[in-house]
């Protein structure tokens, strides 16, 4: 196929604005799938996708079109729309020319929309603007190209309207795709060079690599070399996706595509690597790739069960080549043992890999609280140092302590106006500080504020969606750290510190958090034979303390009468036994406990 009759783009849009039904009906009208074959939401392959009804991983599809003559190849990238997958968005843009801009016709312009309209203009795509659902009762299609001219600068004219749904005008869209993006740029016959812009790791075959030709063909039995990793293979397959893999006969610049070269090592492929022939790497130059993926929340997980392990291991290398902004790393800890501490975009992201390792990989994990990274300022052999700490147990002695910096985000809120009033109190009482607030309709704002991460990833976007009724959206942005009067708060049970239960946050906040924290555990932990104090300390200073009843034995129960000194020394000797106990024995935490105090932490 010919640089110029070939077509490399993706659908943006925000959650639920109809992405994945229109790539279904792109499917259907270029034959792409058989109507035997057909069913909704037919890229969504995972049933996590098609349960929850998102799109989670992107993915990429070759479609054939008939237009005026002759036959253009489109190569289809389709997108997920939550801000957690974001990264998702990003690497697909890098392989494409052109993005389809999705918006809804019943809620208009979001947040997501926004987020994404950037990155399509700062990686200087042609954006083609789609309001979709048009056939809707409640769709409001003048009032939402308004909006897309206010808030994108989009012209009026440039909005194609379609109902992905019944098919409507759909054709129009596949006509701005061949008219409208411009084809690639390359050179067929020169040295190889393709990015690596995904990859997916298989029990049988290793690691299929996604790629994106830039120049160059690379086919069967090449001997290529991925410059960033210095890994060298054999490739024993390349192919396209119709939507699912077949095998082509080699790969030419400007398409897209997949080429197995039978690496099991899931270490030697990185996202955003150029791949060459190991005969020209010398002429060939790296591609800009990606920047690397900035987590934003972090978590532990740790087997359910301590000899699940070595699975749970092989379970997030699997999963950490399947989406590369998904980090991990080892840690150990007193209450839990052997586990790892990962690294997510979000809170969705977070429990999406939770829920694949569960039910993909078959393994039972237990979730620590998720905390974000901060920023360490202390004294060492009279230096100043600085680090970044993303696990309360990592902070230095308190004395060596000169301040403590939080993540802060710039938080971008799409709103109805009725809603601004209790909204605004929600991100005050957040510790958020207004920036600007800008109407688009007279219907819905835009609030923006700067915001400490730690305030909105537990439950921040459940409230605003109970206070808007579902009609809120939210996109943030990373800014940098700032100083606040931050403390670490750490429970103790029987006078041990439990480091699962410690935690960093704002010192108005420390007291409630820790009561709320113990009254848990007093519920949730088991009585022993013994006393067993919960208490909630900031270093040496006690703010919260419960104590857990011990479990009571009669011991004169088989003294009827007598002299009393025999009870007194049998209750004596009961107590004598307690306080040894006590300092000997140890309290046993169920695993239950620390779901139970997540759960009721988060709501």
């Amino acid at each position: 196929m010919q640089l110029q009759n070939i077509r490399n783009f993706c659908i943006i849009a925000h959650i639920d604005h109809g992405k994945s039904t229109l790539a279904d009906r792109l499917l259907q009208l270029t034959g792409a799938v058989s109507s035997r074959e057909f069913r909704d939401q037919f890229l969504d392959a995972h049933e996590i996708e098609r349960e929850r009804g998102i799109t989670i991983k992107a993915k990429a599809v070759v479609l054939k079109y008939q237009y005026q003559n002759q036959e253009y190849l489109l190569n289809l990238i389709d997108t997920p729309g939550h801000v957690d997958f974001s990264y998702e968005v990003l690497r697909s843009l890098k392989a494409c020319e052109g993005a389809l801009l999705l918006v809804d016709a019943t809620q208009g312009v979001q947040a997501q929309t926004m987020a994404n309209t950037i990155l399509a203009r700062e990686a200087h795509l042609k954006i083609i603007p789609v309001i979709n659902k048009i056939d809707l009762p409640t769709a409001h299609p003048d009032e939402v190209t308004e909006e897309m001219q206010n808030s994108l600068g989009i012209a009026a004219g440039e909005i194609i309207r379609v109902s992905a749904k019944e098919g409507t005008n759909v054709s129009a869209i596949l006509e701005a795709v061949v008219e409208k993006i411009p084809p690639p740029q390359g050179n067929s016959g020169g040295p190889p060079q393709g990015l690596i812009f995904d990859s997916v790791y298989d029990e049988y075959r290793g690691v299929i690599i996604y790629v994106r030709m830039i120049n160059g063909a690379i086919k069967r039995d090449d001997e290529v070399v991925m410059l960033n990793t210095n890994r060298i293979c054999k490739v024993e397959e390349v192919g396209k996706f119709n939507p699912r893999m077949f095998p082509v006969e080699k790969l030419t610049a400007g398409e897209v595509g997949y080429i197995i070269g039978g690496i099991k090592n899931i270490r030697d492929i990185k996202i955003g690597d150029t791949i060459t022939l190991n005969s020209t790497r010398e002429s060939v130059s790296p591609l800009p790739g990606y920047r690397e993926p900035l987590p934003m929340v972090y978590c532990g997980f740790y087997p359910s069960i301590d000899s699940d392990f070595k699975e749970l291991k092989k379970a997030v290398e699997r999963l950490s080549l399947n989406d590369s902004s998904f980090s991990y790393e080892p840690e150990t800890s007193e209450a839990l043992g052997f586990g790892f501490r990962c690294g997510f975009l979000g809170l969705l992201h977070m429990e999406i890999i939770q829920e694949r390792l569960e039910r993909d990989e078959g393994v039972s994990v237990i979730q620590t609280a998720p905390t974000v990274t901060y920023e360490v300022l202390f004294k060492e052999a009279n230096e100043t140092k600085t680090i970044r700490v993303d696990n309360p147990a990592k902070l230095p002695d308190e004395s060596k302590l000169v301040e403590l910096r939080e993540p802060l985000v710039r938080l971008s809120l799409i709103i109805p106006t009725e809603s601004i009033g209790q909204i605004m109190q929600l991100c005050e009482n957040r510790r958020g500080k207004v920036v600007r607030t800008e109407y688009i309709s007279p219907q819905r704002v835009i609030l923006t504020y700067d915001m400490p991460l730690s305030e909105i990833i537990f439950d921040f976007y459940d409230k605003l969606k109970s206070i808007t009724h579902g009609f809120g959206t939210m996109d943030y942005v990373f800014m940098g750290y700032q100083t606040e009067d931050l403390v670490k708060l750490r429970i103790l049970v029987a006078d041990l510190e439990v480091d699962a239960f410690s935690t960093i946050v704002h010192h108005s906040r420390a007291e409630a958090l820790g009561r709320q924290i113990i009254t848990i555990l007093r519920k949730e932990i088991p009585r022993h034979l013994f006393q067993v104090a919960l208490q909630a300390s900031i270093g040496k200073r006690i703010i919260a303390r419960e104590n857990i009843k011990p479990l009571g034995k009669n011991v004169t129960s088989r003294c009827s009468g007598g002299d009393i000194t025999r009870k007194r020394k049998l209750w004596d000797k009961q107590k004598a036994g307690k306080r040894k106990l006590k300092n000997v024995g140890r309290v046993e935490i169920p695993q239950e406990v620390f779901l139970s105090v997540l759960s009721r932490r988060e709501s």
